[in-house]
């Protein structure tokens, strides 16, 4: 599987990545960043940990701001974060709202024209790209965990609640709980599946959940002073689902925090050091 290199950075003993490849699932290409360790000091192949980003956001936005580089190099991580939609196509309205679209993917495979050729993110992130990254890099995907961020705090417990037992822990820091009830999703449900709710809550965390789906150990994190918190990441409903289904999890509010990458920053390494723990 060819994969280009457009740029790398020394940090930590490590090498933090920027890599491109043509998508067979997406019909595009697309970018990732990929952080791997010292290998004289962590023989690879190395456990993987996937962060998922936001709204709006590239790989850049984790890998610049919230400083994984450091506890990954110490803690022996390879951690890999992909981009947040397909690139490299135009369709009409995929540009209209900050919350649908280009940077706006919610990590599901859509099922209506003409998204469906190339929104498949799901697929892409499920099967595609775990190939690209093990034919490639020293990586033990039979130890892997998952978090991500706002948008991407629902992609990563999406991605663990339909695929049992391939994360062995789970984390998220003020995801979308359930993105069939916020406003933000209401675009994704009527263009991704043509208004059609029940093949939408199919890729619905709380719905999944409420469903009979189970999670491995998981951590959440949501900002009290989150100005999405009420309206649209329902962070309520999340709690109640896991309760209902017996989850172990720690679900923390911290007092004044927002939603921005300082949010992010402020708890990353936690989020990090708990993934790492059942990665050894």
């Amino acid at each position: 599987m060819q994969l280009d290199t457009q740029k790398a950075h020394r940090a930590f003993g490590g090498t933090q990545g920027y890599y491109r490849h043509q998508s067979a699932v997406t019909g595009t290409p697309m970018d990732f960043a990929l952080y791997t360790p010292d290998p004289s000091r962590h023989p690879g192949p190395w456990p993987v940990v996937w962060f998922l980003s936001g709204l709006t956001c590239t790989p850049d936005n984790f890998v610049v701001k919230a400083g994984s580089q450091r506890v990954a190099a110490e803690l022996g991580l390879c951690v890999v974060a992909p981009d947040t939609s397909p690139r490299g196509v135009d369709l009409d309205g995929d540009s209209e709202h900050y919350w649908f679209g280009k940077s706006a993917a919610y990590y599901l495979d859509a099922s209506a024209e003409p998204w469906k050729k190339h929104y498949r993110m799901f697929s892409y992130l499920s099967q595609e790209l775990p190939q690209v990254v093990e034919a490639n890099f020293s990586v033990d995907l039979e130890r892997q965990a998952i978090s991500g961020h706002s948008m991407g705090g629902h992609g990563a417990l999406l991605m663990a609640l339909k695929h049992p037992g391939r994360f062995k822990r789970v984390s998220a820091l003020a995801p979308i709980s359930s993105f069939t009830r916020c406003p933000w999703g209401e675009t994704a449900v009527e263009r991704f599946f043509a208004g059609d709710l029940v093949a939408a809550e199919a890729y619905d965390p709380v719905r999944l959940l409420e469903a009979g789906a189970g999670l491995p150990r998981t951590l959440i994190d949501q900002g009290g002073s989150d100005q999405f918190l009420t309206e649209q990441l329902r962070t309520p409903l999340l709690a109640a689902a896991l309760e209902s289904r017996g989850v172990k999890h720690n679900l923390r509010m911290q007092p004044g925090y927002d939603h921005s990458y300082f949010f992010v920053a402020s708890f990353c390494e936690e989020h990090l050091r708990f993934l790492a723990e059942a990665l050894e």
